[in-house]
């Protein structure tokens, strides 16, 4: 009896992506699209390899806004969480702030940063740490709330500090979560950075996105989402790697 193939899941959303692009290209080729309205991925190929240096440093200033946001929303969402499980009538006061915060469109406050902090970087990590905190936050807060209450009791019979607690049952507990909160915040963080440089910027991914735009070279503006896409999949793999090595119970 003959053994049946096994294929790799990883391989089915490549040949899909692959399947894409080829359509893609015949679809341009035969019906003789114009380039600036839909370019074809082999000019998106050479376009990108063409202008990799200049894409290569307006990634650098976007991945600096991008990760100093992240950083910082990192810290704030889980020093927030661990007041919010210390002091419940502080989860009280912020918890529907915080879910109602969402409300609000992140490109309509961008304007406001730019206005009020000027047009370096400063203005860029505001608008990452908006978008990245609030996921991080709530997964941990969530995290905390669900920590079985009889292995609490159980530290406590053990007189354990609050400290020992935290650190021996709440922190190892709420891992999982927090990497959930990480793994959606890295999603959309280089997003945001590249939203804040579209309202107002010298340099960044975003800058050179709406300088193609206006001069309708597609090809430069799907080069650039090429970027996006890549560095926030190379990031998203970076912290599953993180995931696998600290959370090593799982």
């Amino acid at each position: 009896m003959k053994k049946s193939v096994s294929i790799p899941n990883s391989l089915y959303p490549i040949v899909t992506i692959l399947g894409g692009i080829f359509l893609w290209e015949g679809f341009v080729t035969f019906f003789s699209i114009p380039a600036y309205i839909l370019p074809p991925p082999s000019r998106i190929i050479s376009t990108f390899l063409k202008e990799f240096s200049i894409l290569k440093s307006h990634t650098q200033v976007t991945l600096t806004a991008a990760f100093w946001g992240f950083m910082i929303s990192v810290v704030l969402a889980f020093c927030l969480a661990v007041l919010m499980d210390s002091f419940h009538i502080v989860k009280k006061a912020l918890y529907p702030i915080l879910v109602l915060s969402q409300t609000v469109p992140i490109i309509a406050l961008a304007p406001l940063f730019i206005i009020w902090f000027g047009f370096g970087i400063l203005p860029k990590v505001f608008v990452v740490i908006l978008v990245c905190f609030f996921p991080i936050a709530m997964n941990l807060a969530d995290g905390f709330e669900k920590i079985d209450r009889d292995y609490l009791y159980l530290f406590q019979s053990l007189k354990a500090t609050k400290i020992q607690t935290f650190y021996h049952l709440k922190l190892p507990f709420v891992a999982v979560n927090l990497f959930s909160g990480l793994k959606i915040a890295g999603t959309y963080m280089v997003m945001a950075a590249v939203i804040g440089e579209w309202m107002g910027g010298n340099k960044g991914i975003g800058v050179y996105m709406v300088r193609a735009k206006n001069a309708y070279a597609l090809d430069r503006v799907f080069a650039s989402i090429f970027i996006i896409v890549l560095v926030s999949i190379l990031f998203l793999y970076g912290i599953d790697f993180a995931r696998k090595k600290i959370i090593h119970w799982i």
